[in-house]
Parts: C-alpha cells; structure tokens; sequence
C-alpha cells in the first residue's frame, strides 16, 4: 500500500447501490481509486488531467456500467 493512502479520506460513489463500489480520494494533486471491498488493496493513482479524462469519459457514456 502507498503510504499516503494511509491518511487519505474515501468517499463512495454517488451511484452506489451495493456493496460493489468505487472509492474516491485525493491528496492535492493526485486522485486515488479503490475498491470498496478490498480497501486494503493498493489504490489507482491518477493525476489531474488523467483524472479530468476519466471524469468527461463517464459524462459522455464512455464506458459500460
């Protein structure tokens, strides 16, 4: 695990309707992604355009879920 995933706030997924759900942090510039049910896993990382993509790509229907 990273260190600073120690010390980071989770928040779930708005959408979340089970226990199958994604976590988000951040830590200035840098977002982090879990699993809700494997927190112990090590997050995705992600930097601030990386995260800005991801973001438009769920708004415009990019991925099937």
């Amino acid at each position: 695990m990273i260190e600073s995933a120690k010390r980071l706030v989770w928040r779930r997924a708005r959408r979340c309707a089970s226990g199958a759900c994604i976590e988000v942090a951040t830590d200035g510039e840098e977002f982090f992604v879990r699993d809700s049910k494997d927190p112990q896993a090590a997050p995705l990382k992600f930097n601030r355009e990386e995260w800005a993509a991801f973001v438009a790509g769920v708004r415009a229907g990019d991925f099937d879920f």
